[in-house]
C-alpha cells in the first residue's frame, strides 16, 4: 500500500474533511502516513507513550463512514485517560496498569469516527506546568529545541504542533491544556467545567479537573467539545447545564487588566513590551480595558499549589 505524507497544514479537522469529500486524499492514506513518521521517528520519542494498534487505526480509516461528524479525523489522548486494551500510566511507568474500558469522552469520539493514533507524554500525575516532569523525556516547544513545551498536557501539544493529529485531548486544572498550547501556537480550549466527561480520567485535583482540546483553529476546537460534550441525560448532579455562546465579539465587551504594581514579569525582559501589545490587540478587536484588582485571583491560584 503506497501512503503519502501528509503536510501540517492539512491536518485540521475541516481541512481533512474537505480533502476527504474532495478525493485529494483517504482517511487510509493520512493514517498509514501518520504511522510512517513516528515509526520512523522511534516509538518512544518525547511525544508518545504508547500508540494504537496500528492495523486498528488503518481498519477503521478504511470503514470510515463520512456521515460522522470526525469521520477519519486522527487524534491523540493524554496517558491519564482510559482506553481499552492499552496501558494508562500518568506519566509514572510503576503506576501504569491496562485499562478495562475506555473513558466516555475518549468513547464519544471514537462513536464519531474519529481515529486514535496514541497516548501522550505528560509531566508526571500531571503535577506541573512546564513539560519537562516525566521519565519518557522532555518535549520541547516545536519553535526552539532549547524552550519548553510548557505541560502538564505536553505531548498532546506537540503532536498536533508537529502535524501528527488534527486535534488531542489534554487536561486543565491549573493551566495544563492551555500553557502548551500557547507554547506551539495552537488553539488550547478549557471547556466549562461539567460540559465533558472526567470518567475514566486520572485526577491531578479531581474537584477542578477538565479535558481539553488542542487543535489549530477555534472553529475545530468547538467542534471537538459539540461531540465529546455531555447531554442533558448525561450531566453529573450540579454540574452547569451550558447551551449554545452568548457571547458574541460583535457586540460591545470588556477584559480585565491587572493595575501597573501588581504585574509581575519575573525579569523577562521582553514581558513588559509584549503585555501592552496584547492589550492593545484586544483594545484593536472593539475591546475596552477595565483595571482589576488581581489579589483575589492570586489567592486563588495559592489555594491549589499552596493549600491541602
Amino acid at each position: 500500500m503506497t501512503s503519502v505524507k501528509t503536510p501540517i497544514d492539512i491536518l485540521t479537522v475541516s481541512g481533512l474533511q474537505a480533502s476527504y469529500r474532495s478525493g485529494a486524499l483517504t482517511p487510509e492514506q493520512v493514517i498509514a502516513g501518520i504511522f510512517d513518521r513516528i515509526n520512523a521517528s522511534g516509538l518512544l520519542g518525547p511525544v508518545w507513550i504508547s500508540l494504537a494498534d496500528e492495523d486498528e487505526a488503518l481498519s477503521r480509516a478504511r470503514a470510515w463512514d463520512p456521515d460522522k461528524p470526525l469521520a477519519g479525523i486522527p487524534f491523540a489522548v493524554k496517558d491519564n485517560m482510559d482506553v481499552e486494551g492499552m496501558p494508562t500510566t500518568a506519566g509514572c511507568p510503576s503506576f501504569a496498569y491496562v485499562a478495562k474500558e475506555t473513558a466516555l469522552t475518549v468513547k464519544k469520539l471514537l462513536d464519531a469516527g474519529a481515529i486514535l493514533i496514541g497516548k501522550t507524554n505528560m509531566d508526571e500525575f500531571a503535577t506541573g506546568l512546564v513539560g519537562t516532569r516525566s521519565p519518557f523525556g522532555a518535549c520541547s516547544s516545536i519553535y526552539d529545541d532549547r524552550y519548553i513545551s510548557g505541560g502538564s498536557s505536553s505531548g498532546s501539544a506537540v503532536a498536533v504542533a508537529r502535524g501528527l493529529v488534527a486535534f488531542s485531548l489534554g487536561t486543565d486544572t491549573a493551566g495544563s491544556g492551555r500553557v502548551p498550547a500557547a507554547f506551539n501556537g495552537l488553539i488550547g480550549l478549557k471547556p466549562t467545567r461539567g460540559t465533558i466527561s472526567s470518567d475514566g480520567v486520572i485526577p491531578a485535583c479531581r474537584s477542578l479537573d477538565c479535558v481539553s482540546v488542542f487543535a489549530h483553529t477555534a472553529e475545530d476546537a468547538e467542534r471537538v467539545w459539540r461531540v465529546a460534550r455531555l447531554d442533558p441525560t448525561e450531566i453529573e448532579a450540579g454540574a452547569p447545564v451550558v447551551g449554545r455562546r452568548t457571547t458574541s465579539l460583535a457586540r460591545a465587551w470588556r477584559f480585565g487588566v491587572p493595575h501597573a504594581e501588581e504585574l509581575n514579569f519575573f525579569g523577562n525582559a521582553e514581558g513588559p513590551a509584549l503585555f501592552r501589545q496584547a492589550v492593545k490587540r484586544l483594545e484593536a478587536l472593539g475591546g475596552t480595558q477595565v483595571l482589576i484588582d488581581f489579589a483575589p485571583f492570586k489567592e486563588t491560584a495559592a489555594l491549589l499549589y499552596e493549600g491541602p
